[in-house]
């Protein structure tokens, strides 16, 4: 059994939300924690609550987009610590919710390097140090949209589509491998984050033109549709590392998506397009 206590466990994305929660789970089981975030005032945060846990913690202000500054980070992290045994690869962000055809370029290239690229530089700059552990876990995050497709959200479910088939690959070669280090992938259903405002945010942020149906939809998931505590999401997260599961599905509503892609795969897209015709007359 891979067990938390003793271990020394990377978080990305810590600074709010799920990976913060995670690292205070992490915390209350007895790890050491090396935690990274590109907000660094929500990482300070973090880093005063994992303490108060009696944590002890290493902080580094990170874009996991920076494929350089990701591997410098991993050799400080290993020469912090002298080894490293985990890395939960959680740092990600909302897609730029418009159609195939309403898409810009620059939004596939945002999402796509952040929760693509971004889970494969830590997975790549932490694996050796994993293996070197003798006891590693890499634990991706992907979403319920790595499981199930849904209109106006291409760009995020490439990238968390792929999450899912990059983890379920490098699961097999290091089994093939006898290599000492386990692979989980982790499909959050809706979590109370700020993942949708931070989403309405950049896109203000890059000038874009915000409409009053982009608030609305904003307002619809963060009212409705993302209600899991992030808290709890983290104790069934780390309670699946713990338990060695392949694959950690958070949330009634994710557990429902892998059971309707399953059972319905001709047919479920149908059912998503009906839901987002709702979504949007309700916006």
């Amino acid at each position: 059994m891979s067990k938390v206590s003793g271990k020394v466990a990377v978080v990305t994305g810590a600074g709010s939300g799920i990976g913060r929660q995670l690292a205070a789970e992490l915390a209350r089981r007895g790890a050491r924690l090396a935690v990274s975030d590109v907000d660094e005032a929500g990482l300070a945060a973090t880093v005063e609550e994992v303490k108060a846990l009696g944590a002890e913690v290493h902080a580094t202000p990170l874009d996991v987009a920076d494929r350089a500054a990701v591997l410098a980070h991993a050799a400080a992290v290993a020469a912090h610590f002298g080894v490293v045994h985990q890395v939960y690869n959680n740092a990600g962000v909302a897609g730029g919710g418009r159609s195939v055809l309403d898409s810009d370029w620059a939004a596939y290239e945002r999402t796509i390097t952040v929760d693509l690229f971004g889970v494969i530089h830590g997975t790549k700059a932490f694996l050796p140090h994993l293996i070197a552990s003798g006891d590693g876990h890499v634990v991706n995050v992907s979403s319920l949209n790595g499981i199930m497709a849904q209109p106006a959200l291409s760009d995020y479910c490439a990238a968390k589509f792929g999450v899912r088939g990059f983890t379920e690959a490098l699961r097999g070669e290091l089994l093939a491998a006898g290599h000492p280090v386990r692979v989980s992938v982790v499909h959050p259903g809706g979590v109370r984050t700020n993942i949708a405002t931070a989403a309405l945010v950049h896109a203000r942020g890059q000038g874009a033109d915000v409409t009053a149906r982009d608030e609305a939809r904003t307002r619809l998931y963060n009212e409705k549709l993302l209600t899991m505590p992030a808290d709890r999401a983290a104790r069934i997260i780390v309670a699946g590392v713990e338990a060695n599961r392949p694959r950690i599905l958070v949330g009634n509503d994710a557990r429902s998506a892998d059971l309707l892609v399953r059972w319905l795969p001709r047919w479920y897209p149908r059912l998503t397009a009906r839901l987002e015709r709702r979504l949007s007359a309700a916006t």
